[in-house]
Order: C-alpha cells, then structure tokens, then sequence
C-alpha cells in the first residue's frame, strides 16, 4: 500500500557479502510486495566488466520450493575526465629580423633564447585512470631548418617518456 523503508543488515556468510533485508513478518498469505533496493558497492576498479548480484527470497517458516534465487548482472563502466593543461614560459618570444645562431658554439644561449614547455596531465575523476599514454607532436623542424632545438626532456609523478626525438643533438 504505502512506501516503507527496509530493515538491512550487512554480513559476511561463507567469504561472500550478504545484506540480509526483513521484508515484513508476519506476512499475510498472497501478499504481494515490491521491493527498489539502492546498492552502494565501492572498489569496483577491480571487478572486471561487470557485477553480479545473487537474489533470493526465503521465509523462516521452513523450507519451500518458492525459494528460487535470481541472477542480476550489472555493466560495470568506469567513468573519469582527463585535463590536459600546457605553458610556455616565456609565454611570447620576438627573435631580432636579422639574428643568426653561432655555429660551432657550445653555449645554448648562442643558439636561441630558452623557452620552457611544461604540460600537465590531471584526471578530473570520478574514477581513476592507470596505463594513460599522451601522445605528443613537438614540431621541432621547419622545412630544413631548426625551429626548434631540444635540449632536455623530463617528467614527473612517475610518468615515462619514450620514443622522443633526439635530444641535444649537436651537444650545446
């Protein structure tokens, strides 16, 4: 007839997870009743492709052949917003019309002015995120000649680096 909130308690039967509800007792014979359950299951990073639920109505009065269990599989999908943020520093660079590296020098400020590139990789959830691979373009050629020269590559909060270009290749 009207809405009621279930009595549930939390167990552990056999190493499985069990939520035992009482549904009404007495209940009266042919009673019919429905029953929205609202499952908060944490840990899920672990749970493969899907969770499954065993459902079963039995009554204390003894055993019947009524106590059928049920099947349920949910989907389980992990959802999380990855941010990709980048900086240059300077952010604005102006090289003179007429300016020309010294060849032969070993000084990197001989051959350009230093400019900083820092990209920041941020998960803004909810879930977590593992074996994230950025894939990044640094133009570092125009045509034949150099735009611009890598120096040095490095990375933070145990990201890796591969398959990068040359870095330094004259030595400055």
């Amino acid at each position: 007839q009207g809405q009621e909130k279930l009595s549930c308690n939390p167990k552990k039967e056999n190493g499985t997870h069990v939520v035992l509800c009482e549904l009404g007792n007495p209940m009266k014979a042919g009673a019919r009743i429905t029953v929205d359950m609202e499952l908060s299951v944490s840990g899920l990073e672990d749970m493969g492709d899907a969770i499954t639920f065993h459902l079963q109505l039995r009554s204390k009065n003894g055993p019947s052949p009524s106590h059928a269990s049920v099947t349920v599989t949910v989907p389980v999908e992990a959802e999380a917003e990855m941010e990709l943020r980048g900086n240059s520093l300077p952010a604005t660079m102006v090289l003179p019309t007429g300016w020309h590296g010294a060849r032969g020098s070993r000084r990197p400020e001989d051959h350009g002015l230093r400019v900083e590139h820092v990209f920041e990789l941020h998960n803004k959830g909810p879930g977590t995120v593992s074996g994230v691979t950025l894939s990044l373009a640094v133009p570092h050629l125009l045509g034949e000649h150099v735009l611009l020269y890598l120096l040095e590559l490095g990375t933070e909060g145990g990201a890796n680096c591969s398959r990068h270009p040359a870095l330094n290749p004259a030595q400055v």
